[in-house]
């Protein structure tokens, strides 16, 4: 397995506050980190890259070969629970970091076995052959109102609270973040973004354009695709093959 990554900060935002990183695991496995940071002039893009790092520095020293499923899951949220604490101690200290947070996925890949854990609104989706599939739920508003029927899916696309999460790191001194496990099949692909993709480009499109692609230009050409279509965020993507 490998994976493929890259970080836009697209047409209209003066800055990145995105942050992402892929690396290996011992002699089988692989892990990324992407996030989508948020909060005044410099908060979002603090948010972002202490939870890359902090997340990934737990990962590479914890992590060993063999580690059990449960393990794993420890590892994992208790990463995610130290960064988020980090990221709420500093936005105390700091009044111009006040209110600042960060989206996150987090996923490790050991043989074709994938764990995922996540808060917030950036996705992970399964693309194969059959189609593309969304595999983590959005922590957000909108996501909230289609589950209660109040909402379609298109609707929620254009929905003037579209933007606003209901979990996040950093915003309080606990956070909850979801789980889970699954296997990659064969020809199966992980795609992990965060909303600056999604907002502008349609799920089926999104699957036209990396069936089209090979693998490793998967993300700058999706990430063309968003600038194509406005830009109006930052934008991450990340293909793991």
């Amino acid at each position: 397995m490998k994976a493929y990554g890259k970080t836009d900060t697209g047409r209209v935002r003066e800055s990145n506050q995105d942050a992402f990183i892929c690396g290996t695991i011992a002699d089988d496995g692989l892990f990324c980190v992407v996030c989508d940071g948020m909060g005044g002039v410099n908060g979002g893009s603090v948010a972002s890259s202490t939870a890359v790092k902090v997340i990934s520095d737990r990962i590479i020293d914890v992590y060993r070969e063999g580690l059990a499923d449960k393990s794993i899951r420890n590892l994992m949220e208790s990463a995610i629970a130290a960064a988020n604490i980090d990221i709420y101690d500093a936005s105390m200290a700091d009044v111009n970091l006040h209110g600042m947070g960060t989206t996150v996925v987090v996923t490790i890949v050991i043989g074709r076995k994938v764990y995922i854990a996540h808060v917030g609104d950036s996705r992970v989706y399964f693309i194969n052959d059959d189609g593309i599939e969304q595999i983590t739920r959005d922590h957000s508003i909108v996501q909230a109102m289609v589950e209660k029927g109040q909402l379609s899916q298109n609707e929620a696309r254009t929905h003037p609270r579209k933007h606003f999460i209901t979990r996040a790191l950093g915003v309080d001194d606990i956070v909850d973040c979801d789980y889970g496990e699954m296997e990659l099949k064969e020809e199966e692909l992980l795609l992990i973004c965060t909303d600056g993709l999604t907002n502008l480009i349609e799920t089926d499109e999104i699957y036209k354009l990396v069936k089209s692609t090979d693998t490793e230009a998967v993300p700058e050409r999706l990430i063309h695709a968003a600038n194509m279509a406005g830009g109006s965020d930052n934008i991450t993507v990340v293909v793991i093959a």
